[in-house]
């Protein structure tokens, strides 16, 4: 095997070396946010969108003096316009709200539940005898 560097070992006088290869598979782990955080945000954006709302609303009074007083069609244009985003802002908040809920019932329900399924392989003659043994054996005990 002839190494694709000797040219370059001659003109730098390195001793010629073994190529190796490292490759290391590494999965990345993704980091669960902590409960903290989540609510945090969620205060957080519930408050920027209330904001949104609240001046939206005061836009959408003043664009309707404007558009009464100038009785223009393009001031009306764009008082629907605002109406119209205000309505989105708002429907934005209620998808929040429907979205923590989601997030608060996927943290509840993540519990582990398991399920055992008892399947008995024989004739019905052999599971009566198992079960006149088992009953026997619960009769025993209870003495």
């Amino acid at each position: 095997m002839t190494n694709p560097f000797s040219g370059l070992d001659n003109a730098f006088g390195a001793e010629p070396s073994e190529l190796k290869k490292h490759v290391e598979k590494v999965k990345p782990q993704l980091k669960k946010s902590e409960e903290n955080d989540v609510k945090q945000d969620y205060e957080v954006s519930r408050a920027q969108l209330h904001n949104l709302v609240m001046k939206g609303q005061e836009a959408v009074d003043g664009i309707l003096d404007v558009a009464r007083a100038s009785d223009h069609p393009r001031a009306y244009e764009v008082a629907g316009q605002l109406i119209k985003n205000v309505a989105d802002t708002a429907d934005k908040l209620i998808d929040l709200q429907k979205k923590m809920k989601e997030l608060d019932a996927e943290d509840k329900k993540s519990g582990p539940s398991t399920v055992n399924n008892t399947m008995f392989v024989g004739s019905t003659a052999d599971l009566q005898k198992m079960l006149k043994k088992q009953k026997e054996i619960n009769n025993n005990d209870t003495k």
